[in-house]
């Protein structure tokens, strides 16, 4: 089973570009290399392959170099997305559902700049559905673009009003949690890695819902 670290390590990867089959390879052969020498302890976190996958994905971009640019890499990997017209609709339905539940709550309490941007999130979420069933091609990449941007207005939102002294609490608490980790990460990474687990927390605290296609 993978831990919130491991999801928020596999989410550093994803905002690094690191294309899936990249990702895929460096586990195997960081697996093929434990299983060569076997060891009496068993691998228990994904961060155990952080180095094979971080490796891979330097020779990766290496190889490609004076080819396809980054971004192109990136747009025909959404492009090329396993999703149907009916699962992405599904997928907003219940993003919408989550967050007007939120609304909701909050709202019962607070009136804020995070009831502000839950009920524009509502609101562009149930434009997205519409054109979505309105147009005659799923375009997956401009979905998951408008989703990214909707994130980042939450996650600013929920910074905006979390109080200093819980905000302090929980990052002392993720730098708790990674710090046995830390002598084995890239300072970017560790970063990166820090970044996610924090938001993961403060979206909990919250009850806000991730809503990138990365989660369908």
């Amino acid at each position: 089973m993978l831990s919130p670290m491991d999801w928020a390590l596999i989410e550093s990867w994803k905002e690094m570009s690191v294309p899936l089959h990249v990702a895929l390879r460096g586990i195997e052969k960081a697996f093929d290399s434990w299983e060569s020498k076997p060891r009496k302890r068993s691998v228990k976190s994904l961060l155990y392959c952080q180095e094979e996958v971080e490796a891979q994905y330097a020779e990766w971009l290496e190889a490609r170099l004076g080819s396809e640019a980054t971004s192109d890499v990136q747009t025909k990997q959404i492009e090329t997305a396993p999703f149907s017209r009916a699962d992405l609709l599904q997928h907003l339905k219940l993003a919408r559902t989550n967050l007007s539940e939120t609304l909701s709550t909050r709202r019962r309490t607070q009136n804020d700049e995070l009831v502000e941007s839950l009920d524009r999130a509502v609101a562009l979420i149930q434009a997205l559905e519409d054109e979505l069933t309105a147009s005659s091609v799923a375009d997956a990449q401009k979905l998951e673009l408008s989703l990214t941007g909707l994130e980042r207005l939450l996650s600013d939102a929920i910074f905006s009003v979390v109080p200093e002294d819980r905000l302090a609490q929980i990052k002392s608490e993720v730098k708790e949690q990674l710090k046995p980790y830390q002598s084995h990460m890239e300072k970017k990474v560790y970063q990166q890695t820090f970044d996610n687990l924090l938001l993961k927390r403060l979206r909990e605290t919250f009850g806000v819902p991730r809503l990138s296609l990365f989660y369908l």
